[in-house]
């Protein structure tokens, strides 16, 4: 498959069929994520994984052995869902067995995965470009096996969450559980907290139509929002695009490729940060300073871009220290994203919900994160070809409005008991309305002492 590149630099890689291919992995991830909380519910968040990782490693070898082009989207197809089917149920999991004061280093984890397998990817880019003959292409898509049999076989050490068990009527099974995962004999009080929660969620026999009632609805617009603004940050963009943007950029193939790899390193290293510091400094905190950041950076970009790029799209020869600004300006970007929208978009959706709608609500956050992602990868060419640098403007105007948000109306979770997440929306002066008053809670300051 080959695409025709147009003179203007702008316009290079605007190919809906090289999008397409790209971006059909997030259908298929929607389509799955939608089944995943059903699976979740009845077979428990450990067997869900399992076929998450199952799918992926089986994608990963057609695609490796791929003869012709339906072969490619076929495989495709079964990453997407893999990734599905993983992202609706290892936050669940991470949150449900993580201890409150640590939940969100814990669930960050996931985020740190993803960006070890960005940063292993490019590297693999890097070298199997390199490859005379023309096949490095395979080692570089068919490798995706190996992180997926890793997964796939290393749910077989893992039991399932003590919340799952109890979804089952497995009590016994789910009270050592706890014993295992807090180290300690004592966790009567924590059980019965659970034991309440899981006969709450057994009342409810359709969750698909009561996360839209009323009492729900602060946590279900957060559920929707938080996935569509982390990918209306362009991050993804970057990521998935990185080589391509660079070598429309005129960096040449190798240039790009590196870049894309310096990226993925600083990716890594700032999502470890997010991991110590998310407990310590809170939510809010990093995800109000992380878009600041990104606001700076993408004003950087569209000055650089438009004064050598202009309108035109044929910059000439760049110099040196223009790349050294988008590589830098992009760096400090992609290190805000980070420790911030990237591991809080997972982590928050996480813990906010209740048992009895969880795995459901994930299902929906996931399902509007592939969407969105797929809506962006599929037109982020042609926004480019014709937004030109202004598209930086566009993402900078979407970080401004969804930092606001947060400011406005997200609740801080730290420190908070998953069981007890319902105070932070009772003691919010705006969600108040919104949820009923349950006497029986304690106190923000309470939980918090627990």
């Amino acid at each position: 498959m080959s695409v025709q590149p147009s003179d203007d630099q702008y316009c290079k890689f605007d190919s809906q069929i090289l999008t397409l291919f790209t971006s059909s992995l997030y259908l298929a991830a929607l389509v799955s994520s939608m089944t995943a909380s059903w699976i979740t519910r009845v077979f428990g968040r450990k067997k869900t994984m399992m076929l998450g990782g199952l799918l992926f490693a089986v994608g990963a070898i057609f695609n490796g052995f791929a003869m012709n082009l339906p072969m490619l989207i076929v495989g495709r197809l079964l990453l997407g869902f893999g990734i599905g089917f993983a992202n609706q149920s290892v936050p669940i999991y991470l949150s449900e067995i993580a201890p409150f004061k640590y939940r969100g280093g814990l669930n960050i984890m996931f985020q740190l995965s993803i960006t070890i397998g960005i940063l292993v990817a490019n590297l693999l880019n890097y070298f199997t470009a390199k490859i005379q003959g023309g096949w490095g292409w395979r080692i570089s898509l068919g490798g995706a096996v190996v992180p997926g049999l890793i997964f796939f076989f290393g749910c077989f050490f893992l039991s399932d969450s003590p919340n799952s068990l109890l979804e089952r009527n497995k009590i016994e099974e789910a009270k050592d559980e706890l014993r295992k995962i807090r180290g300690i004999e004592n966790v009567d009080q924590e059980l019965r907290d659970l034991v309440k929660a899981s006969e709450a969620a057994k009342l409810v026999q359709n969750p698909w139509r009561d996360i839209r009632s009323r009492k729900y609805r602060p946590q279900l617009i957060f559920a929707v929002l938080i996935p569509m603004f982390q990918q209306l940050t362009g991050m993804n963009v970057f990521v998935f695009y990185a080589p391509v943007l660079f070598k429309s950029m005129g960096f040449g193939n190798n240039a790009s490729l590196m870049s894309a790899l310096i990226t993925s390193i600083v990716n890594l290293v700032a999502t470890i940060i997010s991991m110590a510091a998310v407990d310590k400094y809170g939510r809010r905190t990093l995800f109000l300073y992380g878009g600041l950041q990104m606001f700076i950076c993408q004003l950087v970009m569209t000055v650089s871009i438009a004064s050598k790029f202009g309108t035109s799209g044929n910059p000439g020869q760049l110099p040196l220290w223009f790349s050294l600004t988008v590589v830098g300006a992009m760096c400090v970007y992609i290190a805000g994203f980070a420790y911030s929208w990237g591991p809080l978009g997972w982590l928050v959706p996480s813990e906010i919900f209740p048992l009895e709608i969880r795995p459901t609500a994930q299902s929906l956050t996931v399902a509007v994160n592939m969407i969105s992602t797929f809506a962006i990868a599929q037109v982020f060419t042609v926004m480019l070809c014709h937004m030109k640098f202004g598209l930086f403007i566009f993402f900078a105007c979407c970080v401004v409005g969804m930092s606001f948000f947060i400011y406005k109306f997200l609740p801080e979770t730290k420190g908070v008991p998953i069981e007890d997440m319902a105070i932070v929306w009772r003691d919010h002066p705006f969600w108040t309305n919104y949820v009923a008053v349950d006497k029986a809670l304690p106190s923000l300051e309470m939980a918090e002492k627990v």
